[in-house]
């Protein structure tokens, strides 16, 4: 049982889907601030299905961040799409319920969401207030992971859909672009016609050409900025709804290839094609989408209630990340 009369300086932090990348580094920064932190995911005090024990640890929390989903890097078969959706939906569902039916509603809970909610844009940025949704599958996903956040009426909790961008630090996605760069094949990676199939047709999946020739947008966050702005959005009522984390400056394919290579040492690196990436994504089980999309989405929100980024500029962010790889690695 939780002990509703103890307290430590911060009160109870509950980090739902604790065991990804994210989750575990807000679990140790969180302590290191002070929270009794307690975790929800596949194993932790507690796990999804075990309804009770949930509720529990919501109740009378200080604070409720959910990281849980399934990751995206991988084929996008009938399988994994079910499991992309069901890890958000469900999850994000069973714990509007536990905060919903607890004698203490936690003030404050952020979910996850991301970035990828907005269209493929190559003309201009996506904010929170002009940006444009999507289509497709991903897009789906992301508007039934936010429906499940905002459905319940929670009047006693302020809620954030964090749309966060590709998160970067080690042990992220940037890992294999890093090694692609050492390997020599860090150039950019330039869209192209490739075959369409009924199936991926119907299930918005497949990847339409646009020409964009390794200009492709990117919208990235350092990991740190993840925790920087969900303890300004904690500090902050007047912040809820959606809210993007992503940095002030985000770059395109072409760039972030070329200043990975520059970080790692490498002055060259082979450009690779959509044909050569398809063949590529199918081998080693992931999907083209990830690196071809345009991702261009500005933080407005955060940066006009004054949030000040740790690692606006990339460069900055890449230094520091393949920094600290070096010194966890010797």
């Amino acid at each position: 049982m939780i002990d509703q009369n103890a307290r430590t300086t911060k009160g109870r932090a509950v980090i739902a889907g604790a065991s990804g990348f994210v989750g575990r580094y807000l679990q140790d920064a969180f302590r290191q601030e002070g929270y009794d932190v307690v975790t929800i995911g596949r194993t932790g005090d507690a796990v999804w299905g075990n309804t009770l024990r949930v509720r529990e640890l919501v109740d009378g929390a200080a604070i409720v961040v959910n990281m849980a989903g399934k990751s995206v890097n991988c084929r996008y078969g009938r399988r994994n799409r079910a499991e992309i959706i069901r890890s958000r939906v469900d999850t994000t569902l069973e714990l509007a319920e536990a905060i919903r039916t607890s004698e203490h509603p936690t003030p404050l809970w952020l979910n996850a969401s991301t970035a990828t909610i907005y269209r493929h844009a190559d003309d201009r940025p996506q904010d929170e207030a002009t940006g444009e949704l999507g289509e497709g599958f991903s897009v789906g996903v992301a508007r039934a992971w936010e429906d499940a956040l905002f459905a319940a009426d929670l009047p006693g909790t302020r809620r954030v859909a964090l749309r966060m961008a590709i998160v970067l630090g080690d042990g992220s996605a940037l890992v294999p672009l890093l090694r692609l760069a050492q390997a020599g094949l860090g150039g950019p990676q330039h869209d192209g016609p490739w075959f369409p199939t009924p199936a991926r047709l119907a299930a918005g999946t497949y990847h339409h050409d646009r020409h964009t020739h390794g200009r492709q947008r990117f919208s990235w966050v350092h990991i740190a900025d993840v925790l920087g702005a969900i303890r300004f959005i904690r500090d902050h009522d007047e912040l809820d709804g959606t809210v993007n984390v992503t940095s002030p400056n985000p770059s395109d394919n072409r760039t972030v290839m070329a200043t990975i290579r520059e970080a790692v040492g490498r002055r060259f690196g082979l450009p690779t094609w959509r044909w050569m990436l398809e063949l590529g994504s199918f081998a080693i089980r992931t999907e083209t989408e990830l690196v071809l999309k345009s991702r261009w989405v500005v933080p407005t929100r955060l940066v006009q209630a004054g949030y000040e980024f740790r690692y606006p500029l990339l460069h900055g962010a890449l230094a520091d990340i393949i920094a600290d790889r070096r010194a966890h690695r010797g």
